[in-house]
């Protein structure tokens, strides 16, 4: 079955309340911190203590709002924070977010 991965919001069309309600939630923001820290990753390495489809959703969240991005590679998804993209549209807020 392919793997669909939805349109990524550009630069201009990211939302302050949509990154930040992405920002809200515990696990989102440990996979924010995750990244922020050890750069692309694949889906598989962050350990959540929740089902599958609970982290899709996760990840759904933190892409479609523009907070992260998600590359295919072969079977397996990639995912990098939008540190660049962030910053520019909301200086300041992913620093204060990864105190």
């Amino acid at each position: 079955m392919p793997i669909f991965l939805p349109r990524e919001p550009t630069r201009k069309e990211l939302s302050l309340a949509t990154v930040l309600y992405a920002l809200s939630d515990e696990v989102r923001l440990g996979i924010v911190r995750q990244l922020a820290v050890g750069g692309e990753q694949p889906c598989g390495v962050f350990e959540v203590d929740r089902p599958k489809s609970s982290l899709s959703h996760h990840f759904r969240v933190l892409r479609e709002s523009g907070v992260v991005a998600t590359r295919k590679d072969g079977k397996t998804l990639m995912n990098t924070l939008r540190r660049e993209d962030l910053d520019a549209r909301f200086p300041g807020l992913l620093k204060a977010v990864l105190r």
